[in-house]
């Protein structure tokens, strides 16, 4: 069993930082998905774990040893690539068995005509067989370790590549987007499988994605880069329920969250709507703040008098739910709910209806963009009798 540590990582390009400081810990078993927008240096951190890339600055440890110097194929990390990487001149048995063949023979015992003729070649030989046909077997493959890749289906290439990776037992498994190249239905199958394998192998497992609802499903613990720096390392739920900044907040959810500019009023007040929030530390009046909520959280009241007028823009219908595009009255803005089929019966683009907010869901945000603690005025009041 072993363990990831990685310490104050840095990167710059041509000047560019690419990661400011990158530190985070993988236990033993743990999947972490490293998720974030485009270019914000998941790949590049992934690189530099595999030693693909040189760091400018911290620490890489597996266990207990500092891998920073060590060359690549020394690190013992193995890596699923986007493309899967796979030699289209090899047979499926053949590439999964390259790490083997590249660990346990010497140059002389890999050579055609005299490495057969080498002590303990055929023995190494048979050994190496012996894990790929185990590996093609718990991975269902097993049927195809005589086919070369341009005869395999985008599924089949993918196990392939896992399977190459996972047959050295490596001390930690990397994987850089391995789906993104499968269908969408081919795609939510295979996390299963690969969280399967994950378990199976028993090291830390870190995973790279784009696509957020990959790593809330998969991962132990989901970390989200923005602009190069970790924003927030949690479990997905706390993700989601509890974003650390608004960036994570922002990147986080579909359909995106609600984002409303306000300001913070005397007494630490800030309000939107029926809603009125007491922030948990002392601010300034007037200091610019922002105020969010999910769309699951936003109802519509198509009678009375509470809420925020909008008239509502579009309807989308998706079978399980049906999302809402409301335009503010008061402002312009758009706002987005999420109902079920029964909640949004009858609602039709061109309506004039009221928009709520659930009060204990709201978050707000300073201006840098961290989560200010704040309660429902009220809530707060009895919180405090509670504890009085």
């Amino acid at each position: 069993m072993s363990t990831l540590s990685l310490r104050g990582i840095h990167k710059s390009f041509s000047g560019n930082q690419i990661l400011k400081g990158i530190s985070l810990d993988a236990g033993e078993n743990e999947f972490i998905a490293l998720v974030g927008p485009s270019g914000c240096g998941k790949s590049t951190l992934l690189r530099i774990l595999a030693g693909l890339e040189s760091a400018d600055g911290g620490e890489i440890i597996v266990g207990e040893r500092d891998l920073s110097p060590v060359p690549a194929a020394d690190r013992n990390i193995a890596m699923v690539f986007q493309s899967y990487a796979l030699y289209p001149h090899l047979t499926a048995a053949q590439n999964i068995a390259v790490p083997l063949v590249m660990r346990n023979l010497t140059r002389t015992q890999r050579l055609p005509l005299i490495g057969p003729l080498m002590p303990g070649q055929r023995k190494a030989i048979a050994n190496i067989r012996r894990d790929v046909r185990e590996m093609a077997v718990s991975l269902k493959i097993d049927h195809l370790m005589d086919r070369k890749p341009g005869q395999m289906s985008g599924g089949q290439r993918q196990r392939v590549a896992l399977g190459r990776a996972m047959v050295r037992r490596p001390a930690v498994f990397l994987m850089d987007e391995p789906l993104s190249n499968l269908d969408a239905n081919l795609r939510v199958h295979a996390r299963g499988e690969i969280v399967d394998l994950h378990r199976r192998a028993g090291v830390p497992t870190i995973y790279v994605t784009h696509d957020q609802a990959e790593a809330l499903s998969m991962a132990d613990r989901v970390a989200v880069m923005i602009g190069g720096a970790l924003r927030q390392l949690a479990s997905p739920q706390v993700i989601y329920d509890d974003p650390a900044h608004v960036e994570v907040a922002k990147f986080i959810g579909q359909p995106r969250i609600n984002l409303f500019a306000s300001q913070v009023g005397p007494d630490a007040i800030v309000a939107i709507g029926d809603n009125r929030l007491r922030l948990a530390e002392t601010m300034a009046p007037g200091a610019p703040v922002t105020i969010g909520i999910r769309p699951e959280f936003v109802t519509v009241n198509r009678s009375g008098q509470h809420g925020l007028p909008a008239r509502l823009d579009r309807v989308e219908f998706l079978g399980s739910e049906i999302i809402l595009y409301c335009r503010l009255d008061a402002i312009g803005e758009t706002v987005i709910a999420k109902l079920s089929p029964s909640e949004g019966s009858g609602l039709a683009a061109g309506m004039p209806v009221r928009l709520e907010f659930a009060a204990d869901r709201l978050f707000v945000f300073a201006e840098d963009g961290r989560r200010l603690p704040s309660l429902p005025v009220g809530a707060d009041i009895a919180l405090e009798k509670a504890h009085g």
